[in-house]
């Protein structure tokens, strides 16, 4: 008589705002990223592989709920996230797991089921529903700054400014390569690998386990300590793809125009004023220079990580989702961030590892992957069913080996600027809140923006100019392709628009098809 065979462990690990370009393994001339490739090297590389919104909390509601931005409406860091709508933890926990977090999931819940004085409603980086959380560590990071503190470290001036290079000798107003006061085994990113480490020596060897790593890391500011950030010369890297000058880039769009005009170096650099725009080549690539050792930083830690999971004898019975919710411009048409319609700001990586499928292992897929395809494959990887609502689709037929013949030839995202609080995007564009987004469809060859509100729409030929520079909407050897694609834009959304009752029917025998349970129930 066999027994039942053993659920596999989970463990999903996400570091914010990491380009999808930004590893060796998937070809970047620079950056080294030795433990991201060894675990490419047991499992797939998603080479194309894009988030479905930004920032955080919209990137991070598809991701969870393996919904796009029109169906989960999570629009903007601080809208909620709607309590009927499931999400990986609670589909984990209805599979036998208990979702355990380290980090953060910067999930706005929904304040209908709380009462109007609940410190929670106060943030916008509530947790998940349906986690247990192990070490939250939040953008305040106090919790990080209390074990620092433990360790001798002066945590007085608090988050942001604990990430202040220290000893800076540079030109007023330069980008320095100045570390911070904490060392390499200090950093978020090590702190939480090691509460995860700790936790991970106190589970039972039969006993399954679900884990989500939440790393902020390479999100800004930018800044690391030793060696890391010397690691990377900033003459080296690919050439930035953007027009002769900000101006010049700002004059393309309405919105870019805007957008440009919003970003503030203190954002990026606690120690900067100004605009982005106004830093100088040779800034931006002392930025990128960081960037790429934040980078390796993690990469570092996705070391630790691993070595963690083989010592407690795990590594042969844990898939691992290794991803981003975003990207990062990095220089980009000179902007940091995302946000927008460029595809620096949504390219993400994401390796998939499950020992069950070593025949795939090393393989790499150049196919169009989306952040909402994360929910349906691991179910369909646990044995679970992906409700038939939802709007990614599994990626295990890749991780065994497979192509699908009708996979998408598409990838989709939007982005909603709207600014509920202060209104600031609706006066500046003279349109209302629910006029304040747009949404892409690219193609191998070409991509689309379409935009609502009256703002004109984009069409890049990618071929030919593969960093959207020249928008040819209006050129008239074009037209006929810009109807096509907005056409196939709104097919899209009219196929994903809202499918969690309207794939059912009542009828005299009773409801016949799908019907999308309430989460909380």
């Amino acid at each position: 008589m066999t027994g039942k065979a053993r659920r596999p462990n989970i463990l999903l690990i996400t570091c914010d705002q990491w380009r999808g370009d930004c590893l060796s393994s998937a070809g970047h001339p620079v950056v080294k990223t030795p433990n991201a490739d060894a675990l490419a090297a047991e499992g797939v590389l998603f080479k194309r592989h894009y988030g479905a919104a930004a920032p955080c909390s919209p990137a991070r509601a598809c991701l969870y709920t393996g919904l796009y931005q029109m169906n989960n409406r999570v629009c903007r860091n601080g809208t909620p996230l709607d309590a009927r709508h499931g999400n990986i933890a609670l589909h984990a926990r209805g599979l036998g797991y208990d979702p355990t977090l380290f980090g953060y999931t910067d999930v706005s819940l929904d304040p209908r089921l709380l009462a109007p004085g609940d410190p929670r409603l106060q943030s916008y980086e509530g947790v998940l529903p349906g986690f247990t959380v192990r070490q939250l560590l939040p953008e305040h990071q106090k919790q990080w700054l209390s074990w620092l503190k433990l360790r001798g470290i002066d945590v007085s001036a608090g988050s942001p400014d604990i990430h202040r290079p220290v000893n800076d000798g540079g030109a007023a107003g330069a980008v320095s390569y100045s570390p911070p006061i904490y060392s390499r085994d200090e950093t978020p990113t090590a702190f939480l690998t090691s509460e995860f480490t700790r936790w991970l020596g106190e589970q039972e060897q039969d006993a399954p386990w679900f884990a989500h790593l939440s790393f902020i890391s390479p999100h800004p500011p930018f800044i690391v300590p030793a060696p890391y950030n010397t690691l990377y010369d900033p003459a080296d890297g690919p050439a930035f793809h953007r027009a002769a000058s900000w101006q010049e880039e700002a004059q393309s769009h309405p919105y870019l125009a805007y957008d440009i005009g919003q970003q503030k170096q203190a954002k990026f650099r606690p120690d900067a004023r100004g605009k982005v725009h106004d830093w100088s080549d040779d800034d931006f690539r002392r930025i990128r220079a960081i960037y790429y050792g934040m980078i390796s930083e993690v990469d570092a830690q996705l070391g630790r990580v691993w070595q963690a999971v083989k010592a407690a004898g795990a590594w042969d019975d844990t898939i691992i989702v290794l991803t981003s919710d975003h990207a990062e411009m990095m220089g980009d048409h000179f902007m940091l961030g995302k946000g927008g319609y460029f595809d620096g700001s949504y390219h993400i990586p994401l390796i998939i590892r499950d020992p069950r499928h070593g025949q795939a292992a090393g393989d790499s897929v150049d196919r169009f992957t989306e952040a909402v395809d994360i929910v349906p494959t691991l179910l369909d990887l646990l044995g679970g069913d992906a409700a038939p609502h939802l709007d990614g689709t599994s990626l295990k037929p890749f991780l065994s080996g497979g192509s699908p013949a009708d996979w998408r030839d598409a990838v989709h995202w939007e982005f909603d600027f709207r600014s509920i609080a202060e209104g600031e995007a609706e006066r500046h564009f003279g349109i209302n809140s629910r006029q304040c987004n747009l949404a892409v469809i690219r193609t191998e060859k070409l991509k689309y923006v379409h935009f609502s509100g009256g703002l004109p729409p984009l069409l890049f030929d990618l071929e030919t100019d593969p960093g959207e520079l020249n928008n040819l909407a209006k050129h008239p050897a074009y037209l006929g392709v810009r109807l096509e694609f907005a056409e196939r834009l709104l097919a899209w959304r009219a196929e994903h628009l809202d499918q969690s009752l309207a794939l059912a029917e009542l009828t005299e025998h009773g409801v016949v098809g799908h019907v999308a349970r309430a989460a909380s129930e």
